[in-house]
Parts: C-alpha cells; sequence; structure tokens
C-alpha cells in the first residue's frame, strides 16, 4: 500500500474511536465524501491495516471479573516448544493477549475470567498439565486504571 496520506489518517483515528460509524457519519467526522470515505476504508481493511472492528464489552458486566497477568518460562526454549505452547496458549478462549517476550519469560498472557476457582480451572488446563512449563508468575488486578486499545497515529 501506498503511503498514508492526512484522509487516511483521519479515517484510522475515527474508527479507532468508535468503528460502529455509519459510512456516512465517518464521513462527516473525517471532511470526505461517503464515496471518499467508503473506498478508503475498504483500501485500509484490504491492506491489513484494519485489522477487525470489534465491541469493546465490560468483563465487570459480565461477570468475568478477574483480570491477570501471567508470566510462563518454559523448560525448554526449541523453536517446536515455544510454537507448541503458543498454539494451545491462543486457543484457550480466556487467554485475550498471548505474547512471545525477550529477556525474561518466554511468554506474557493476559488473561480474563469469571474469578478465582476460573483462573485455578485455566492454570490446570494450560499451564500445569504442560510438562514443559517450567515457572508462572501471576500478577492479578486490583484496578483498571487505564485501558485502551488506540495505536497512536502519526498526525498528518
Amino acid at each position: 500500500m501506498n503511503e498514508l496520506d492526512a484522509v487516511d489518517l483521519r479515517l484510522l483515528q475515527a474508527l479507532q474511536l468508535d468503528a460502529s460509524l455509519s459510512n456516512q457519519a465517518l464521513a462527516d467526522r473525517v471532511a470526505v465524501s461517503p464515496a471518499t470515505c467508503l473506498r478508503r476504508v475498504k483500501r485500509l481493511v484490504e491492506a491489513g491495516i484494519v485489522e477487525r472492528r470489534v465491541a469493546i464489552l465490560s468483563p465487570d458486566k459480565l461477570g468475568a471479573g478477574l483480570s491477570a497477568i501471567v508470566e510462563i518460562t518454559l523448560d525448554r526454549q526449541g523453536a517446536e516448544h515455544l510454537d507448541a505452547f503458543e498454539a494451545r496458549a491462543i486457543e484457550e478462549p480466556a487467554v485475550q493477549q498471548c505474547w512471545r517476550v525477550s529477556p525474561g519469560p518466554d511468554f506474557v498472557l493476559v488473561v480474563q475470567v469469571a474469578d478465582m476457582p476460573a483462573y485455578h480451572a485455566l492454570t490446570q488446563r494450560l499451564l500445569t498439565q504442560d510438562a514443559n512449563v517450567r515457572n508462572i508468575k501471576a500478577f492479578f488486578s486490583v484496578k483498571r486504571a487505564k485501558f485502551d486499545t488506540r495505536i497512536c497515529v502519526p498526525t498528518p
């Protein structure tokens, strides 16, 4: 894809704030015609710049009130072992994010579960039954001070 211009950048900023806007409302917000808006958004999606458009739900209001950041260190770090653990982690619905990191632990997971028994069940399924998991360190959220999904978009 060619370089992003000022219109593309305004569209990306507006979509990050509210992806549910109608094409007309989005066009009005970024000061372009609806046809231009539709064509540009389609191009941004096809280029993979816009990966997906989602609704962000409140975990507290849905009874999924326990958030944890979990560091995982594997015993063996060969590519096949890292790939195998990663595949299992990303298949687990409670795992919202899975990051391979370095240095330090091999993985950092962000998990969202209903409560401590649900977290314990998750660790049994995903972590303690895996003979290659050497160390698990969990940090439990006591307060969510900020949560944002936006990426800094350069100003036009």
